[in-house]
This record gives structure tokens, sequence and C-alpha cells, in this order.
């Protein structure tokens, strides 16, 4: 089967992270979404930019604009918060989009973390279409340990298997590190994250080998073929499957929400963000066994990690990039900053 084309030279518009805000903010707004959600999911957005995470940036707003033209996605959610157990809180998103439902549930799951020691947050009919690092940094940088876990629609096989039965099933973990930026990774239970294969797909390159397999069953680095039909394969076989199943089963079976492929049975295929749940976990260091050195001790592990050349942390090319990105702005595809001005209304 014949590869993907040669890649061209993508011709791109600059724009800085406020521009990034403001045309996401006003896109939404010309869609259906009231001023509250709108600056919540374009504070999402913008994040996503300035860190270059393409994938989960400005890319991702025709599939807003879709959900909430079709009117899956309720553009004026109002999130409504449930106290349900000394260590456990609920938010209901009411059909919104995740990031205004996250922002609610924040202070609550603090405040529980910090009289439990742990504490859950589990967040209900949401539409999540980002990446989860941004919610658990924002627990790191208050001096918390944070988990956070979601689904997505079947994308992903089971090991072994032919049939998209788990989602990307992303998880992220934020540790806290006092006087400097928080130790942060984000990943998918796949082997490469969706919007990156659509990216490839976009521009014209391959994935590499393990990514996906075609509608035959068929190994592919193909983005098309992986996508037209074919599935995403765990990364490390049934490692990243069984890590997928138990996502599916603290999103959906633990909290009362949608496993993936649910998620995909209610949609209306508007290609937009599917409907289902999100789960948090917050931890205290300060209520633990070592409230003093815990942060001290962490460190010593890390300058182990960093002390050979060529090694870092995860995060910190993120933090490289938010760096540059927050004088020099953003490179936007030509292509998608023409198509949001025309779903912005000109």
């Amino acid at each position: 089967m014949a590869g993907p084309a040669a890649p061209t030279a993508a011709a791109s518009v600059h724009l800085s992270l406020g521009e990034v805000h403001a045309l996401a903010s006003r896109c939404l707004v010309a869609n259906g979404c009231d001023a509250v959600n709108a600056g919540a999911v374009a504070d999402t957005i913008a994040a996503a930019e300035r860190d270059i995470c393409l994938s989960h940036g400005l890319f991702r707003l025709p599939g807003y604009v879709a959900s909430l033209r079709s009117g899956k996605v309720n553009g004026s959610a109002r999130p409504q918060v449930e106290d349900l157990a000394p260590g456990v809180v609920r938010v209901d998103g009411k059909g919104g989009f995740a990031p205004l439902a996250l922002q609610a549930g924040r202070e609550p799951l603090m405040g529980k973390a910090r009289s439990q020691g742990i504490a859950a947050l589990a967040l209900n009919d949401i539409h999540h279409f980002a990446a989860l690092w941004p919610e658990v940094e924002a627990l790191a940088e208050q001096g918390l340990c944070a988990f956070a876990f979601t689904a997505a629609f079947p994308y992903v096989v089971a090991a072994g298997g032919r049939r998209p039965i788990y989602g990307t099933n992303p998880m992220a973990f934020a540790w806290p590190r006092p006087g400097r930026d928080p130790l942060v990774f984000d990943q998918a239970s796949s082997a490469l994250a969706r919007g990156e294969i659509m990216i490839a797909a976009r521009e014209g390159h391959e994935v590499p080998p393990g990514t996906g397999i075609d509608a035959d069953g068929n190994a592919t680095t193909d983005p098309k073929a992986i996508l037209d039909g074919g599935a995403q394969l765990p990364f490390g076989g049934y490692k990243g499957a069984s890590i997928a199943l138990m996502i599916e089963l603290l999103v959906g079976a633990l909290i009362g929400d949608k496993f993936s492929f649910e998620a995909l049975a209610a949609d209306n295929g508007d290609g937009g963000p599917p409907k289902g749940g999100e789960l948090m976990l917050a931890i205290d260091p300060a209520r633990f066994g070592d409230p003093e050195g815990f942060a001290a001790h962490a460190e010593l592990l890390f300058a182990q990690i960093t002390a050979e050349e060529g090694v870092r942390l995860p995060a910190d090319r993120r933090r490289r990039n938010r760096a540059t990105t927050a004088t020099a702005g953003v490179a936007v595809d030509a292509a998608l900053h023409a198509r949001i001005l025309d779903l912005a209304g000109g």
C-alpha cells in the first residue's frame, strides 16, 4: 500500500498568545458559547499554544464549534458542585465543556485534600477535548500531588485485538517542587495521541511504527489508514492496554459516567468532543510520612536523573517553549487560521 504523500512546507500566521486567546474566545461566542464558558475554553487553548502543544490548541477549535452548532454541548452551562463524602467532591458539568467544570471543582478538591490528606474529584456530564496537564499542574502549583484521568471515543484496540474498544485514555501526574516549577507529565495510553496522528495526516507525513493498524488489521505508518477505518495501538502492547482498561473503569464505572464505546453510541458524529467524565485525585504531602522533607528528598532523585547528559525531566521542554512564546508568540497553520476566522464570522 502506498504511503502518505511527501510533506510540503506549510504556510503559517504569527499570533501573540493574547491574540490566540481573543480569537478562540471570539469564535466560541460567535457560535453559541457565553462569555464565561468561552473564556475558560480559550484559557485552555491558549495554554496549549503557549507550550507548543499544537494538537490541543487552536487545532481543536473547529471541533468545539461543531459541538456548539449541533447542540450537543451546552455553551451556557453552569456546573453544579456536590459534596459526596469527606474526601470526595462531584461536579455536574450540565453538558458543558470541561474547563469551567474544572474551575468549579478545583477549590473544593484542594480543601478536601488538605483536610483529609487525599481527596477525589469526579466530573460528570462534561465534554473534554484538551490536554490533562493544565488541571494537575494547577494543583501542584498549590503544593499538592495530583492525578487526572479521562476517556474518549473507542480508538484503541485491546492487546491482540483488531476492534477499537478503548479511548486514547490519557493520564496526567504532577509533583510539587516548592520554589520551582512542578514536575508534570501527561500521556495517552495509546502509542501516539490522536491529535498527533491527525496532524500527521494533515501535513502528509508518516507516524512511527507501532502507532496503529489499517482497516484490515495490518500494521501501518500511514496516518490516514489509521484514521479511516483502522485503529490505534496501545503503547507497550498489553501494558498500555491494561492502563487504558483501568482508566475506562475509573472514569466510567467508578464515577457513573460513560465508557468510550458508550460515548460513541451516544454521540451525534459532529466531530466534537465526547460526552463523559473525568477523575482527579489530589494528595497533600504535608499529611503524609515526611511532611518536612518530602520535597528535598524528591530533589535528590531529580538530580540523579538529570545528571546524565541529554536527560530531562517531564515538562522541561514545555517550559522552555513557554519562555519563547511569551514574547515571540506562536506560528499557526495558515489554513487552520483562515478556517477559524471563517467560523468566527470573518
